[in-house]
């Protein structure tokens, strides 16, 4: 009941108050603020707080900011007609209900995507006014069978539309609201005409985003538009590394064995900090799991990427038992209880990380040392 009163709350406020109707591309900009003017370390609402409400939604992310996060993270897609929009992939079945509306059954297809092949329903095959008739629906819902009961509830956002939302939750909450949106798919999406770089510094630039302390921070699995983010822009960048056996894309297409696992060494981070700020690690660089999932010893990743001048954000902490380590978990095993979130998130803030990813961000909020910001 306590989650479903704060979920209607949050999102009859957001559509109700959060909102104008268009943007203001002439108003003031925002007075940017750094991460001083956060408590450490940095709670970043993973897709919003989607634990709670389907993922990168309005709903999710004014819950993941009225829950204490700092940050609030979209992942950012392109549409047919260079609107930028929130969906965790370009491919829409999983995360709406395109596969009922019998119009564009038609829009289906098959494609190659970073060397993957994909069937299904693709955002940059639909209009913005398109995929507005769409609805979200809960991603994992065997796992989150309450989110699920709010499928249907949420559009599908544009970024704009987040910021306008992370803007009006600023004055009413009377503190600073971070952005943290991830390029996806960066290759993909240039090579078919839609590239997404410039279109999000421009938006961020147009709202009053600029400058390295502003409360922004752009992420990306790939090099080299990270790179070319350096030249574009002053806002922060972060590299994130998949597992150590993958390789970013864009390397791969253009035939380097460039591995995340070699990009983690102390000489790969080094390289990293010559055009990002901070590291974005899958959270095994830093705390791996042993042969029966139980956390094992720290690495020295932290100290390395510190040592680099980079600061650490890992992903993703999840509540639920299918994703903790063993001895985390509650006694009924479960996969959708809840068990000991708190005793896995102080291990890492143990490690010394610098902010995380989370999809309940409430609880690592709870968790942090107490400050007075």
């Amino acid at each position: 009941m306590y989650r479903g009163l704060w979920i209607v709350f949050c999102y009859t406020w957001a559509v109700t108050y959060g909102l104008p109707a268009e943007p203001e591309p002439s108003s003031e900009p925002t007075t940017p603020a750094p991460d001083s003017e956060f408590c450490s370390p940095l709670i970043i609402g993973h897709r919003g707080a989607s634990g709670y409400v389907p993922e990168h939604t309005l709903g999710s992310y004014a819950l993941a900011v009225f829950l204490g996060a700092d940050y609030i993270e979209p992942d950012l897609v392109m549409t047919s007609d260079k609107q930028l929009i929130s969906r965790h992939e370009n491919e829409l079945s999983l995360g709406t209900d395109v596969s009922n509306h019998p119009e564009f059954a038609s829009r289906r297809r098959t494609q190659t995507i970073d060397g993957n092949e994909v069937t299904g329903w693709f955002t940059e095959d639909f209009t913005l006014a398109e995929l507005k008739t769409l609805r979200a629906v809960e991603r994992i819902p065997d796992i989150r069978p309450g989110n699920a009961r709010l499928d249907g509830a949420f559009q599908i956002a544009t970024f704009q539309e987040i910021i306008d939302l992370a803007k009006s939750l600023q004055v009413s909450q009377n503190r600073v609201i971070g952005l943290y949106p991830e390029i996806k798919h960066s290759t993909h999406f240039r090579t078919i005409g839609l590239p997404l770089e410039q279109a999000v510094v421009d938006i961020l630039h147009k709202n009053g985003y600029q400058g390295a302390s502003a409360p922004v921070y752009i992420q990306s699995f790939e090099i080299n538009n990270l790179k070319e983010l350096k030249n574009m822009t002053q806002l922060r960048l972060l590299q994130l590394f998949d597992s150590k056996s993958m390789s970013p894309y864009d390397q791969v297409q253009q035939g380097s064995n460039l591995t995340y696992g070699a990009m983690a060494t102390p000489e790969g981070l080094r390289e990293v900090a010559t055009y990002a700020y901070a590291v974005g690690p899958d959270k095994s660089y830093i705390i791996p799991r042993d042969e029966n999932n139980n956390l094992g010893e720290a690495t020295s990743f932290v100290a390395d990427a510190h040592a680099a001048g980079l600061k650490v954000h890992p992903y993703t902490f999840r509540a639920e038992n299918n994703f903790l380590p063993t001895e985390f978990q509650s006694v009924d095993r479960n996969p959708t209880s809840i068990g000991n979130f708190t005793a896995e998130i102080q291990a890492f803030f143990d490690a010394g990380v610098d902010g995380l990813f989370s999809d309940q961000p409430d609880i690592p909020a709870r968790t942090r040392s107490p400050c007075t910001k």
